[in-house]
């Protein structure tokens, strides 16, 4: 029988100083000075829509999530107001992770302590390499000092955890190079490290002038070297790019992952919500352009589909085997309202490929699995 999930909110702000050439969300290159007033009306307005579209008023909210584009490039007076009018829609707990991303060239001691002022308990820097002629290579607006006060303006400010972002695989990068950057992100203490190799995305202008990256051999050797730095300086490994030390798990993300619900309001905000009333599951994305979204008047959701049920064990795969940890086949039937029968076939071919270990109810995704995941996936659609 289907079950609810956690409910999270993924918050979008579209806005970027200038766009990475290898990034292929959707953010927006600053023109004008950033409409936060009416931008924060309109999200507010987005997530009154979906509460009543999907009767929410009753769900409490697990966590917040502001993500981008570069939500630093609001003013903390900003980031306070709306949050002040999330929480006022949910019940919550008091201590409610809220993460807010920021690129290290937008800010500046006194905003960061703002950002925590407003209700932020987590940031996630967007660091991506400390090596200057690396950054610029990526198009980012922030040099390796900038990094490194970033993080550690992160630490003073009051928050109780943050994240640094950081990317291997770059361009004319040597296994050196790559785990010099991890050192030092880790010398700056962080609670949770995002690191993950950095991949040639279409419709992006490194798609169509491919910079020269490292060969596959030096990929897998930064890999396995750089998880071994990371284990021996305490961080766990709990997801394929995400390490924390203990207890500092990204929880709004570990929602995602194990096929949680969650509300995305902003421009191209895509979302995910359980209906038991109805034994569907929806997922919803709102309009894109920033333009059209603030456009009064106009409706903020551009696509509502439900999950079609032969969609759901690939959608339920595709999140949860990102994870470390064991999966149970009641938490797949719980939350797809299937029965574990269905892909019983398709687990133990997985298991006979050693893409998956068992024992019993639950399943485990192994090492070759996780290296090869988009071969383990592939069994699923």
């Amino acid at each position: 029988m289907l079950q609810l999930p956690p409910l999270s909110l993924y918050i979008h702000i579209p806005w970027c100083v200038q766009k990475c050439p290898y990034c292929d969300f959707n953010s927006h290159a600053l023109k004008h000075d950033i409409p936060e007033g009416d931008y924060v009306r309109e999200l507010i307005a987005d997530l009154d829509a979906d509460i009543k579209r999907f009767n929410l008023s009753d769900r409490p909210l697990h966590s917040i999530f502001i993500g981008g584009g570069t939500p630093s490039l609001f003013s903390p007076e900003a980031i306070q107001s709306l949050l002040n009018q999330v929480l006022s829609r949910f019940e919550h707990k008091a201590d409610i992770e809220i993460t807010l991303e920021a690129n290290p060239g937008t800010v500046e001691a006194g905003k960061f302590r703002g950002f925590y002022q407003a209700g932020v308990s987590r940031l996630s820097i967007g660091v991506q390499s400390f090596a200057s002629d690396k950054l610029i290579k990526l198009g980012r607006i922030h040099d390796g000092s900038q990094a490194a006060k970033a993080a550690e303006l992160a630490t003073q400010c009051g928050v109780s955890s943050f994240n640094l972002d950081l990317m291997h695989g770059l361009p004319q990068q040597s296994i050196e190079n790559a785990l010099d950057d991890l050192k030092t992100a880790i010398s700056l203490n962080p609670t949770h490290l995002s690191w993950y190799q950095l991949t040639i995305e279409p419709n992006t202008p490194f798609y169509s002038r491919p910079p020269t990256l490292p060969e596959d051999e030096v990929l897998w050797t930064i890999q396995d070297q750089g998880v071994a730095l990371l284990e021996a300086a305490g961080y766990r490994q709990y997801e394929i790019s995400a390490y924390s030390r203990e207890g500092y798990q990204c929880q709004h993300n570990l929602n995602y992952w194990k096929f949680g619900d969650y509300l995305g309001i902003g421009c191209g905000a895509h979302g995910k919500i359980t209906d038991v009333k109805t034994g569907e599951i929806y997922r919803t994305v709102k309009v894109k352009h920033p333009k059209g979204y603030l456009e009064k008047d106009r409706p903020h959701l551009d696509q509502l589909k439900t999950v079609a049920e032969e969609e759901l064990p690939f959608e339920y795969m595709m999140n949860r085997l990102r994870l470390h940890s064991p999966f149970h086949l009641d938490e797949f039937q719980a939350y797809t309202g299937l029965t574990a029968t269905i892909i019983s076939t398709l687990l133990e071919q997985a298991q006979q490929k050693q893409l998956l270990s068992n024992q019993g109810q639950e399943w485990q995704v192994t090492t070759t699995g996780h290296r090869y995941l988009n071969d383990l996936l592939s069994l699923f659609l």
